[in-house]
């Protein structure tokens, strides 16, 4: 992971945490208590680096909205400490991931062994098709 990462830290400021309602099974329990938890955060509004910013606002996720914001819904636990802990665990992996840098592609060229092997198999190919036309006789 690229040092940028491991320096990035969220201030609890820009991180809006609801308790809702959870959905699903759970008896009595999910009518009554308020255990699940939606967490939003506003990328650009945030104290982040800006070129995080930017790859964060780039990544392809449902969760970030057109405006930029990131919307976390957990609900897997029955407690709400536990689903608070989860859904911060998931934006800190999704800014892990937005803060690592790709390494830059160097386009390569076909090797001439790569380039014969595939000349001959279209001509053995070519071979083998022609021995299926109409036989003249």
């Amino acid at each position: 992971m690229k040092p940028e990462a491991a320096t990035v830290t969220l201030r609890e400021s820009e991180v809006e945490i609801d308790a809702i309602r959870a959905q699903g099974a759970g008896g009595q329990n999910v009518n009554k208590v308020s255990n699940a938890v939606h967490l939003r955060f506003s990328i650009r509004a945030s104290s982040l680096p800006d070129t995080l910013k930017e790859r964060l606002l780039k990544m392809k996720d449902h969760r970030i909205s057109a405006d930029g914001v990131v919307v976390i819904k957990a609900q897997s636990h029955r407690s709400l400490e536990k689903n608070r802990e989860d859904a911060l665990a998931r934006l800190r992996a999704m800014i892990a991931a937005a803060a690592v840098v790709p390494r830059a592609r160097r386009p390569t060229k076909a090797t001439r062994g790569s380039k014969e092997r595939r000349l001959s198999g279209k001509i053995r190919r070519g071979r083998v098709k022609a021995l299926r036309g109409r036989i003249d006789g």
